[in-house]
């Protein structure tokens, strides 16, 4: 969920531009500024990839947007997406609205969609439960809630979805896409790779610059961390020339981006370990605070929570801590004399 230092890369600005997607930027609020959406032309209709979410500014920057394009919504066949996060998924029923087009994600994302913005889903209480056993204190509980509901309006209405299957061929824009499937920033989370040309819509599985929040969430994966870093390995084998991110630009140093980010997070668990060892044991809430500072507003406080539990979720997974209580909360010790080499 930050910004790694590591070395500088200069992309193959030939490669690029062989290879360049249109693209459209639709402002975020947050710090991440803007979300890539990829429009994709072909004999079947238009294909737009990750719409971004539903605001009053985000829908007038489309309507400008598809004027420029000389696009109607009567030419839209298909809206993908990548995962279900609020901005990438939340136009896509208000698109389905106006062009009649189908929507498409994976079944594990239409899942944590459902999860997450399902007219069931009791996320604003299950992820306050979940954070008070691991030590937030109350001022910051009692925000939480009404964070999490503030994020209906940007994916509503909901869509009708179709299925995309994992490694099944999927045509977009005139091109036959292979669907990668990889987890831990998103459940059923989707990169659609082409051979021929080596372009792949990575979604934010990779991102340039930036780690991807990897988030542990009541009622889902219990181990995203694990699922993230196979999902890396998995990616690092495509034969990949120019990556479209789903935030900040196109990149080709697609397996040098890889290796730092598998470092970063073996880098954490050293850390989280040492911390452990150090302390003689710690909650949630501590870890994250030592992680990522004090100065974080309820929407970075979440993630940083969220990222902090699932790394030590994965330190327990490899007999590097273990799981007590103190006072109602749960705390994590070092296993080990030393921490993970």
């Amino acid at each position: 969920m930050n910004k790694d230092q590591g070395q500088e890369h200069t992309p193959a600005i030939d490669d690029i531009k062989e290879h360049q997607l249109p693209q459209v930027k639709i402002t975020l609020a947050n710090p991440l500024r803007w979300v890539n959406s990829y429009i994709l032309r072909g004999e079947d209709g238009v294909t737009i990839i990750d719409p971004g979410p539903r605001t009053d500014s985000s829908e007038q920057e489309w309507m400008n947007a598809l004027e420029k394009l000389a696009i109607r919504f009567d030419d839209i066949a298909s809206i993908v997406l990548t995962h279900h996060h609020p901005d990438h998924y939340g136009l896509a029923g208000w698109f389905q609205e106006r062009s009649g087009c189908q929507v498409w994600m994976s079944a594990r994302a239409h899942q944590e969609a459902e999860l997450m913005w399902g007219e069931s889903s009791s996320m604003d209480a299950d992820l306050p439960d979940l954070f008070r056993r691991h030590g937030m204190p109350e001022v910051w509980l009692q925000r939480l809630s009404e964070h999490l509901n503030s994020f209906f309006p940007q994916v509503t209405p909901q869509p009708a979805i179709s299925i995309i299957h994992d490694d099944l061929p999927f045509r977009m824009g005139n091109r036959i896409w292979l669907p990668v499937q990889t987890a831990g920033h998103a459940p059923g989370h989707l990169s659609f790779y082409h051979a021929d040309s080596g372009v792949l819509l990575c979604g934010d599985a990779v991102l340039p610059q930036i780690s991807p929040n990897v988030s542990l969430l009541p009622g889902s994966d219990s181990d995203p961390l694990a699922l993230f870093l196979a999902g890396l390995s998995r990616l690092r084998e495509l034969d990949v020339r120019v990556a479209y991110p789903g935030h900040r630009h196109p990149f080709t140093h697609f397996r040098d981006r890889i290796d730092a980010l598998l470092l970063h997070h073996e880098e954490r668990l050293h850390d989280i370990a040492g911390m452990l060892q150090l302390t003689g044991g710690l909650n949630a809430f501590e870890v994250c605070l030592a992680l990522f500072g004090d100065k974080l507003g309820i929407h970075q406080l979440r993630f940083a929570m969220c990222e902090a539990l699932a790394h030590l979720v994965e330190l327990v997974d490899r007999g590097l801590a273990e799981l007590g209580e103190n006072d109602n909360a749960t705390l994590y010790f070092s296993v080990r004399q030393s921490p993970v080499s």
